[in-house]
């Protein structure tokens, strides 16, 4: 086992008029390290693409992740796919990667865009073999990972933007690679690359997209591990024990709470240093302690990451927002977001007398839930996930 793992983000648009997207992508964990990631694409839009997209996606990736043979899986599948008499392609499309022990990706791709790889920033053309399945054409490729890998599958809406519009011929799958490999320069995450890829998208259809577009990318990365502190000990004996165990794990270091930074640069021996100047209105300013990475306000602070969190496993809108500005919570949705992938939570359980008070719409039970729902954002976002509460 290598200490890579793989970051995967997806972002899709519907045709327009429609309310349901007609491509689908079903993401199954197949215990550390392996997983079945599957683009389907119904025909035509709307609620019949989107069932049998659905339908196709679900049924691929939990074979597969049962351990069945991928050629019988697809075989499969593509026997239940019938062929439309009139257009005469298939009901639904669908690329499958199939990540192995964070080692070898198996790509499996039946009659949608051939998936892209960007590999030292470049665009990479790996080897495919083509098998007959049912006559039905399909391709198969094996690729041994490397860092920094970015694989691009997308839907037949992504190389169809802008025909007759921006480009006679639609937005070309080399024009997609050279797009794609000066956006994988940055270090951004699966999910922003699939956000700025299905945005281009969308510019080029000028709003009104003519066909469902889906963007499903896989980012392969080393492991960074990554600890944040939330809160005092309700026992005041435990102080040290909690400071000894936060400051001893490896990785960057965010402390959040007013008291809590006090308790952790007493245990430092060094000065707790307020910047007092206010980033934003609606998030207290952060503060300095020598051998902590970042410092902020509590509640206020971390019920914004909490907001950020829900919206970027969404349409990821406010990704601007905490992109670039220099308050508390944008540096932890930062941190927590695109640089960590072991996220290591220490959670006190003190009671805070501040926010006991009936006027303040903050208590106990909602700073916990904030955790959890932090907690579940950022496992949904593919990150491991450690809480430990004092």
């Amino acid at each position: 086992m290598n200490d890579l793992c793989a970051d995967i983000g997806y972002k899709s648009i519907n045709h327009v008029g429609e309310q349901l997207c007609g491509d689908h992508v079903d993401i199954v964990e197949q215990g550390d390290g392996s997983s079945v990631i599957v683009l389907a694409d119904g025909l035509g839009s709307g609620v019949k693409a989107s069932i049998l997209s659905t339908l196709t996606s679900k049924i691929i990736s939990t074979m597969l992740a049962e351990g069945l043979p991928i050629e019988e899986c697809v075989s499969a599948i593509a026997a239940t796919l019938p062929v439309c008499s009139v257009r005469g392609v298939a009901y639904s499309t669908f690329t499958i990667i199939h990540l192995l022990d964070n080692e070898t990706a198996e790509l499996i791709q039946y009659d949608n865009p051939q998936i892209i790889l960007i590999r030292n920033e470049k665009n990479y053309e790996y080897p495919r073999t083509e098998m007959n399945i049912d006559g039905k054409k399909i391709y198969k490729s094996v690729i041994k990972l490397q860092e920094n890998d970015i694989f691009i599958a997308m839907s037949d809406g992504c190389p169809h933007a802008g025909i007759g519009m921006s480009y006679n011929f639609g937005w070309l799958r080399e024009d997609i690679a050279a797009f794609m490999e000066t956006m994988s320069v940055a270090g951004y995450t699966a999910k922003t690359l699939s956000t700025i890829l299905i945005d281009e998208v969308n510019r080029l259809y000028g709003g009104k997209p003519g066909d469902d577009a889906t963007a499903c990318i896989v980012r392969i990365r080393k492991r960074v591990p990554m600890n944040m502190l939330f809160g005092p000990p309700s026992n005041r004996d435990d102080c040290n024990r909690m400071m000894s165990l936060f400051f001893s794990k490896e990785g960057k270091h965010i402390v959040c709470g007013g008291t809590t930074s006090s308790i952790a640069a007493k245990y430092l021996n060094k000065p707790l240093v307020p910047t007092l100047s206010f980033e934003r209105s609606d998030v207290p300013p952060i503060a300095e302690i020598e051998g902590v990475d970042l410092v902020t306000e509590g509640v206020i602070t971390v019920n914004k990451v909490v907001e950020y969190a829900r919206d970027y496993l969404e349409s990821n809108a406010l990704y601007e927002e905490w992109s670039m500005h220099r308050d508390g919570a944008s540096l932890i949705a930062r941190l927590l977001f695109e640089e960590a992938t072991d996220i290591n939570f220490y959670v006190g359980r003190a009671v805070n007398p501040a926010h006991q008070n009936p006027d303040l719409p903050i208590n106990f039970n909602i700073k916990m839930n904030l955790v959890e729902e932090l907690s579940a954002c950022l496992k949904k976002m593919g990150k491991r996930i450690k809480v430990s509460y004092f």
